[in-house]
């Protein structure tokens, strides 16, 4: 994970439209993306999101360092996150 890139919101946009052409179901509403990273700048954010017309965020993923007790068991700790995303390859820009 590191800092947003202006390609990032293409990128959403693209996975969006696959996702609600083919997995909606017609009473569902469109989906929404959001894009978790290390770091962002908001006037980055701003132009690379002003033209996009679907629901689209960017938000800097800030870990809790202690879990709500309400929250414990219900979601992976760091370690599992950290671990899955480093079983990710970087897909290729087709």
């Amino acid at each position: 994970m590191g800092p947003f890139r202006p390609e990032y919101a293409g990128k959403m946009n693209f996975y969006l439209s696959a996702v609600d052409d083919i997995l909606r179901h017609p009473d569902d509403k469109p989906s929404i993306g959001l894009i978790l990273c290390k770091a962002k700048s908001g006037i980055v954010a701003e132009y690379a999101l002003r033209d996009i017309g679907k629901p689209l965020g960017v938000s800097e993923f800030r870990h809790l360092e202690k879990l709500p007790e309400q929250l414990k068991g219900t979601l992976p700790t760091i370690e599992e996150i950290e671990a899955e995303l480093a079983n990710l390859e970087e897909p290729s820009s087709e």
